[in-house]
């Protein structure tokens, strides 16, 4: 039986077809936001990020995560801080999925909180610092701001690959069958 995270092997095209669609779904589901302090929180970039560093690896997932982060300024459904506070976290699931065992990938969700809580909200801060001088402790701000949805985030991003992982066992087991 092959693993769903074989994704990993397939063509240049491929990749970057699921990295488009991953870019679509973020940007669709912008709506679903909250502010905190300057930034939008946005769990579901989050989840996209889990999912697309899993399955993508870290530069197809950085590369999905600018690109909604750019249509979503564009479209006025997300701030400058959405770059940083995207882009790490897709980054870290990407090389934290690269470095466990196809079994334990979907574990790789937890580099997400980690990086984007902590570099996220650090270059992040040093932006709105920059933009904004005299904007007091920003960096504990926008890291309880990015943590707060980057956790659920990486959460439904883990219960999707579940999800997929148990989908894409059935449908093998049925091909098996027949």
């Amino acid at each position: 039986m092959k693993d769903i995270f074989a994704l990993r092997e397939h063509d240049k095209l491929r990749k970057t077809a699921y990295a488009a669609m991953f870019a679509a779904v973020a940007v669709l589901l912008s709506g679903f936001s909250f502010p905190i302090g300057p930034s939008k929180c946005f769990p579901f970039q989050h989840a996209v990020n889990v999912i697309a560093g899993v399955l993508l690896g870290p530069g197809w997932a950085l590369g999905a995560a600018f690109i909604s982060s750019l249509a979503r300024n564009m479209l006025g459904t997300g701030t400058l801080l959405a770059f940083p506070g995207s882009m790490f976290g897709a980054l870290a699931v990407g090389f934290a999925a690269n470095a466990l065992s196809a079994k334990r990938r979907m574990f790789a969700a937890a580099a997400e909180p980690l990086a984007t809580g902590l570099l996220g909200a650090w270059v992040a801060s040093l932006i709105v610092i920059a933009t904004n001088p005299g904007s007091g402790p920003m960096f504990t701000l926008l890291s309880v701001a990015f943590l707060a949805s980057s956790v659920p985030g990486a959460l439904i991003g883990c219960l999707a690959l579940y999800s997929l992982k148990a989908l894409y066992r059935r449908v093998e087991e049925k091909a098996g069958n027949c």
